[in-house]
């Protein structure tokens, strides 16, 4: 090279990598990684005073159906150990793995009957493949159909349902609490289940305590509704809090695997709301940044929305966020759209 040779400058590292390199290392620079350990001391200390204060009040309400208020009350304490133990999962809590699985499995396991280890493994796979037919575990259609190729292939009760899942899809939340409890005690008899002991352990000692609670403290027919309005609202609030994530988001098939940016981006979608939409979604309302940067503490994801936004905005990729009710409109649209082909098949 002759000294006449002009030399070019290195390339800029924020220009370099991958799309989604290069939004990670703007995130980074906002600091928006960084742990947050005096947030969640304050909301683990919360959330557990709110636990007490549940089952304090339920002994005090005593023998009286004022206690179906309490039932409720708790519904809501149980959604939020359950998105407590999903930050916790996702390790945006404890630094180290050992903290974060015991903490999880006494939030999960001892805290709401929920099976930790059953579901972190089935939530890590759909985070891998978010709306994958074939891969993401939430879209298995064990009993509704979320695609019209699932309801072309349905047989059972995926059949039966299908033709009018939209409606039955808020009535079916209702058990979505029970599934958790039947789906955490059926995965003890995976032998690859890790800690399998512990989890049995504790499971066992959530079930023997809520029945006790629920029968020394009430007769049995005022403890059997108890029960049932307790769990049922608990499956209802979950499946409001996960339901307008992904439903409705184009599905992925076969080797349809896009860079991880657009899997995620193009298959989730952001809720609007202030801080109670935050504090009742747990910040799964911004899904999007969520399943960009999972281990990100919760208290960051608003931060991070408009870095992510007007980087998706420069890439050319879709952005979806919409209000609350719209995502569930979106949701139930989809499911009466992927229900065609079973109520087409009956009309002929």
């Amino acid at each position: 090279m002759t000294s006449l040779q002009k030399v070019r400058p290195p390339p800029d590292p924020a220009e370099t990598g991958s799309d989604f390199a290069r939004l990670a290392r703007k995130v980074q620079a906002a600091g928006l990684m960084a742990r947050r350990p005096g947030y969640y001391t304050i909301r683990i200390a919360l959330v557990a005073a709110l636990y007490a204060s549940g089952w304090a009040a339920f002994v005090l309400v005593g023998d009286s159906w004022w206690t179906l208020l309490v039932a409720g009350f708790l519904a809501f304490v149980f959604g939020q150990v359950a998105l407590l133990a999903h930050d916790i999962a996702h390790r945006q809590v404890f630094r180290l793995r050992r903290a974060s699985e015991l903490s999880g499995r006494l939030a999960g396991n001892l805290g709401i009957g929920m099976g930790y280890g059953w579901w972190q493994d089935k939530h890590t796979r759909h985070h891998a493949n978010p709306n994958h037919e074939t891969l993401d575990p939430d879209l298995d259609p064990d009993i509704l159909v979320w695609t019209q190729d699932q309801a072309r292939a349905a047989k059972g009760l995926p059949r039966l349902l299908g033709r009018s899942q939209a409606y039955l899809f808020f009535p079916l939340l209702t058990l979505e609490g029970f599934n958790l409890h039947v789906a955490g005690i059926r995965s003890l008899a995976d032998r690859s289940l890790k800690k399998r002991a512990l989890e049995g352990g504790l499971l066992l000692a959530h079930i023997a305590g809520y029945l006790a609670a629920l029968f020394l403290v009430l007769p049995p027919g005022k403890a059997v509704v108890f029960l049932v309005v307790h769990q049922c609202l608990f499956g209802i609030y979950l499946g409001s809090i996960f339901a307008p994530n992904h439903k409705g988001m184009p599905t992925l098939q076969g080797s349809d695997r896009p860079d991880f940016l657009r899997r995620q981006v193009l298959t989730s979608r952001d809720v609007r709301g202030g801080r109670f939409t935050d504090l009742m979604l747990g910040g799964l309302n911004y899904q999007i940044e969520h399943h960009l940067f999972p281990s990100m503490p919760s208290p960051h994801l608003r931060r991070a929305q408009a870095i992510v936004r007007s980087h998706c905005r420069e890439l050319g990729v879709g952005y979806l966020e919409t209000s609350l009710i719209g995502s569930y409109r979106q949701t139930l649209a989809s499911l009466h759209r992927a229900g065609a082909p079973i109520r087409e098949a009956r009309a002929a």
